[in-house]
């Protein structure tokens, strides 16, 4: 039967930015041919095959990856292996940027008006 089914490359939490390719490969320490893989992205189906291409990803492929193993021994037993999910969370390109200047702005907002309080106050001295 198959057994250890793996997602590679891991770890199980992935962030990458909207127009990265992403290719996973599933694969089994135990199990003897033919194996069979099935790809489930939030639990719902969406390839077969050891290797699942998503090209360029967009925001809509965050979710969790798992891939189901089977392997059939006779036609009464198959044999199934679950692999531990892996998050994939898509950025939108340039978003981490946008969020530091964001940030960036607003810290230099309040040095500034930091600033034009305490020469307000020396002045009225």
């Amino acid at each position: 039967p198959v057994a250890n089914a793996t997602i590679s490359p891991g770890p199980l939490s992935r962030q990458v930015r909207a127009g990265d390719p992403v290719s996973l490969r599933c694969s089994v320490q135990v199990g003897s041919a033919p194996v069979t893989f099935t790809w489930l992205h939030d639990g719902q189906e969406v390839a077969r095959g050891p290797l699942l291409e998503l090209g360029h990803v967009a925001v809509g492929h965050s979710g969790t990856y798992q891939c189901v193993a089977t392997n059939q021994l006779d036609e009464q037993r198959t044999f199934w292996a679950l692999s531990p999910k892996l998050a994939l969370e898509v950025t939108p390109r340039g978003h981490g940027c946008t969020v530091a200047a964001g940030v960036l702005g607003s810290l230099l907002f309040l040095l500034l008006l930091t600033g034009v309080i305490v020469a307000f106050h020396r002045w009225r001295r």
